[in-house]
């Protein structure tokens, strides 16, 4: 079956956010949703998820589930938000556990932050499926920008995250903690074993140079044949010395800090105090 996708992209923080419907029904899904957040006020913005909001109900579409393709460090998601308007489940990956205990100890949670995955509805494995309606999905465990990553190839699209970008711009970074160049080499090449009709779903695109629009569709054949950093069969040895060089140079997103400490709460913010107040944390000299 081949769903039917609408995409919502973000400006802010270069996030492409789908609703993926059954073709034959109401039923949907959405993945990778945004929560608008302004870094130097502190204050966070429904906008991008009203959108959402906006479009399922104008539909006339039923959330079947919230899906997110890892912990994002780049924005803070906005699944709660919908699952209280919308409903439907949150689903992430297992390894979800990995990264709540790494960041865990950054931000010195204590132990009454739970690692083991609890703030979020299912937590899915290698091989686990899915229903959106008639629509069946399957997971995918895509490891190397982050453990807990996930494909969700759902009838013939793959929604692939941050693990692949664009032909034209390549693949995700792999220096976040548990991040590892060998895995993602190996999850792609596990992606690029799928039909070569397979539409490819990104998760951020970033107009590589001499391209004027934003694009987040592809297929796994354009990616074999096009992709700048794994394309045309290129050896692992070769891009895990490209993507450890280039990872080298880049500085950290913007938003990392508050993403995280988000995001790992299934887009819960942490609790509040005494007087109702939310704070994050900024650790100094420690990521």
């Amino acid at each position: 079956m081949s769903p039917d996708v609408k995409a919502f992209f973000d400006t802010a923080t270069n996030t492409v956010s789908y609703v993926v419907k059954d073709p034959n029904g109401s039923a949907c899904a959405i993945v990778d949703s945004v929560l608008d957040f302004d870094h130097a006020s502190g204050r966070t913005d429904t906008a991008s998820a009203d959108e959402i909001i906006a479009y399922v109900t104008e539909q006339g579409l039923k959330v079947d589930w919230i899906l997110e393709s890892h912990v994002h460090a780049d924005h803070l998601s906005a699944a709660p938000y919908l699952q209280e308007r919308l409903g439907g489940k949150i689903g992430i990956g297992q390894n979800i556990t990995i990264v709540q205990d790494t960041f865990g100890k950054v931000f010195n949670e204590g132990t009454e932050f739970q690692r083991d995955g609890s703030q979020f509805d299912q937590l899915f494995g290698e091989g686990d499926s899915f229903h959106i309606g008639q629509l069946r999905g399957e997971v995918m465990q895509t490891p190397g920008h982050t453990p807990a990553c996930l494909t969700y190839v759902i009838g013939d699209a793959a929604f692939v995250g941050d693990t692949l970008f664009m032909p034209d711009f390549g693949t995700a970074r792999c220096d976040f903690p548990g991040g590892s160049s060998e895995d993602l080499y190996n999850s792609i090449q596990r992606i690029l074993a799928l039909p070569d009709e397979t539409r490819v779903f990104v998760g951020h695109d970033y107009k590589a140079p001499g391209r004027d629009e934003y694009a987040w569709e592809t297929t796994v054949g354009e990616q074999k044949a096009l992709n700048v950093h794994v394309g045309q069969g290129r050896p692992v040895e070769d891009f895990v010395e490209m993507r450890d060089a280039r990872d080298a140079t880049l500085g950290m997103p913007r938003l990392i800090l508050p993403s995280l400490q988000v995001n790992m709460r299934a887009g819960q913010m942490p609790p509040a105090d005494e007087q109702g107040d939310v704070f994050l944390k900024l650790p100094i000299n420690k990521v």
